[in-house]
C-alpha cells in the first residue's frame, strides 16, 4: 500500500526581542519571496509598538553588556561564530533564495559572513589600542583617552546583503560595548531571522540585539525620532528615507553614520568599529 505523501513542516518566523521570541505586536505578516517572485515564507510585519519593545530590552541590556570584560565579549561573539558554522548550510540556502544567487555564490557569501564575525570577535580586547592613548600634557598629571560605547544604537541592515552586509553592520556595534536594535533586509529578512535563533543560543545575554523584520520606513521612522537611542546606522535606508531619519535623529543629538556605496565583500576596516563609540578622558595625578 502506498504511503500517503508526507507534509512539510512549515517555519514560522519570529521577531527577536530581549531574548525572546514574540509575533508581532499587531498580529501582521508580510509575504517574502525568492528572487523569481516564489512564496518562501511569511515574516512579522513590526509596529512602532515592536520597535519601542525593542528599544527597552537594548537599554536594559546596556549596562551589563558594557559591563562586561572586553575578553568575555570576545568569547561570546566566537561562540556565535561557530554557531553559524554549524548552520552554514541552512543559511546557504536562505541567502541563494533571497538574493537570487547560485549556490555557489551563496556558499562564498555566508563563509565570508562567518569569517567576518570571526575577525570582528578578534577585536574586542584590541579596539582600545588603537582608539585610545595617553596624552602629553604640561603639568604632574596622567592624562589618559580610552574608548567607550555609545549605548543603544540602531542598525538598518543593507537591502542588498543579507547575511554579509547584516553582520557587516551588527558585529562591530556590540563588539565594543553597544547594544543593538536591527530592522532586517525588508526585500530577504530571512536570514537575519535565522541568525536570531543562533545569537539565542549562544551566551549572548537577552536585549543585546533585537531583530526586527517588516517595512524599512514603517520600523527606521519611530526608531530614528526615539529619545532613548543613542545612534543609528543608515546602511540600508534609501537616499529620501536617510534623509528624513537623519532630521529625526537630530532631535537629540543621535551619532549618525549616513548610507554609502559599501562593497561587504571587500576589507571592512576598522570604519564601523569606532563609529559609535565615545572617548573619555581621565587626568591623574602622578605619584611623587
Amino acid at each position: 500500500m502506498k504511503q500517503p505523501e508526507r507534509l512539510s513542516v512549515l517555519k514560522t518566523y519570529k521577531l527577536f526581542v530581549g531574548g525572546k521570541f514574540p509575533r508581532s505586536e499587531s498580529g501582521r505578516v508580510y509575504e517574502v519571496t525568492d528572487a523569481k517572485g516564489r512564496w518562501l515564507a511569511n515574516a512579522p510585519l513590526a509596529s512602532r509598538k515592536d520597535a519601542r519593545d525593542a528599544v527597552v530590552a537594548a537599554r536594559k541590556a546596556f549596562g551589563g553588556w558594557s559591563g562586561a570584560t572586553a575578553y568575555n565579549r570576545g568569547q561570546i561573539l566566537y561562540r556565535v561564530a561557530e554557531m553559524l558554522e554549524g548552520r552554514r548550510k541552512q543559511f546557504v540556502h536562505e541567502v541563494a533564495d533571497g538574493e537570487g544567487l547560485s549556490k555557489a555564490k551563496a556558499t562564498a557569501q555566508v563563509d565570508a559572513a562567518i569569517d567576518r564575525w570571526v575577525w570582528y570577535a578578534g577585536w574586542s580586547d584590541k579596539t582600545a589600542q588603537i582608539a585610545g592613548s595617553a596624552n602629553p600634557v604640561a603639568g604632574p598629571y596622567f592624562n589618559l583617552s580610552s574608548p567607550e560605547p555609545t549605548g543603544v544604537v540602531v542598525l538598518l541592515a543593507p537591502q542588498e546583503s543579507s547575511l554579509l552586509g547584516l553582520v557587516s553592520v551588527i558585529a562591530p556595534a556590540i563588539v565594543t560595548g553597544n547594544t543593538a536594535v536591527v530592522v532586517a533586509a525588508e526585500r530577504a529578512p530571512l536570514p537575519a531571522l535565522s541568525l536570531a535563533e543562533v545569537l539565542a543560543t549562544s551566551d549572548l545575554p537577552g536585549g543585546v540585539v533585537n531583530i526586527l523584520s517588516g517595512r524599512t520606513a514603517e520600523i527606521a521612522a519611530p526608531l530614528a525620532a526615539h529619545q532613548d537611542v543613542n545612534a543609528i546606522d543608515l546602511a540600508g535606508a534609501e537616499p529620501e528615507l536617510a534623509v528624513e531619519l537623519e532630521k529625526a535623529a537630530a532631535e537629540n543629538l543621535k551619532r549618525v553614520l549616513r548610507p554609502q556605496a559599501v562593497d561587504w565583500a571587500a576589507d571592512p576596516g576598522t570604519g564601523r568599529l569606532l563609529a559609535f563609540l565615545e572617548t573619555k578622558t581621565v587626568w591623574h595625578p602622578m605619584g611623587v
